[in-house]
């Protein structure tokens, strides 16, 4: 059975393939050679941008739609539903649809997600070609550790307080992406969330020719991003480092009532001090009222 077919899927041997193929996050020297091979066989390309897809392919001696014959199609965030269901549609009728991004792996913070989901519910075959990422590129020119990490993609553009405040005690390396224009106001929130001192480093024009790695805590990074600043940004912030966790009750009864007096009703004051040491919540109450 091909890889990725579901048992009993009357059509899969007969369906199209598709492949998600990673591009170069800024050196076209980095396309691997299964990279042009896909771009070449392809019967349809869904590209995020076409034009900068015909201009990378033009800097690897590939023609687009004259020589190749693919039919290339535009698939990003705006008509990313739309289009997953018509390229589905020419899966089943047997194309083979190669999708690419501007740079990096579809799927990841870019159009791709819905149209696998639909593709595994349909029996369709899936595979990818892997490519360079931004997130491991970024994430071990830190100097941060990097036996565990995670990838929050871009901090939201509302409640970006509470989404930080959710990850004030994630002890794993964090790698985010950002924009320039919000980079220093994100820097100033995760400072204020996470700490002044807490390390990070801002990773920018990733394999480019002014590729850059400003390394400091969150508050001396933040203070250089109020200039300007240019280029993909990839953000990195180390962990919360584990605290000593205080279990007497009387020093929970006191972590709840420093609270109380900042205004926190007590059952929320109980609920935060639960969370933020990672106990039961019952354990704290009960220590609050004995």
């Amino acid at each position: 059975m091909t890889a990725g077919a579901t048992t009993g899927d009357a059509d899969a041997t007969e369906s199209g393939t598709l492949t998600l193929a990673g591009i170069p996050i800024g050196h076209s020297g980095d396309a691997q050679p299964r990279l042009l091979e896909a771009l070449r066989d392809a019967d349809i390309i869904a590209a995020e941008d076409t034009r900068r897809l015909r201009q990378f392919a033009a800097r690897l001696g590939i023609r687009l739609g004259g020589e190749t014959g693919a039919r290339i199609v535009s698939y990003y965030d705006a008509n990313e539903t739309r289009r997953a269901a018509e390229l589905l549609d020419d899966l089943r009728a047997g194309r083979d649809v190669l999708v690419v991004t501007d740079a990096g792996m579809p799927g990841v913070s870019d159009p791709g997600y819905r149209l696998v989901t639909a593709c595994v519910e349909a029996g369709v075959r899936v595979t990818a070609i892997p490519g360079p990422s931004a997130v491991t590129t970024a994430l071990v020119l830190s100097g941060l550790p990097t036996d565990r990490f995670c990838f929050e993609g871009f901090p939201p553009r509302k409640g970006l307080a509470g989404r930080l405040a959710d990850l004030a005690t994630e002890r794993r390396t964090m790698v985010f992406f950002e924009s320039p224009h919000r980079l220093a106001a994100t820097l100033r929130a995760m400072a204020e969330a996470f700490g002044p001192d807490r390390p990070a480093a801002v990773c920018r024009e990733l394999t480019k020719t002014y590729e850059e790695v400003r390394r400091g805590p969150l508050a001396e990074l933040a203070e250089w991003a109020s200039g300007t600043v240019r280029g993909e940004i990839t953000l990195v912030v180390g962990g919360a480092v584990p605290q000593a966790v205080p279990r007497e009750p009387e020093d929970l009864a006191a972590a709840v009532a420093e609270r109380e007096t900042e205004g926190v009703p007590r059952k929320r004051a109980i609920q935060e001090v639960a969370k933020e040491l990672g106990l039961p919540k019952r354990e704290v109450y009960d220590a609050v009222h004995r």
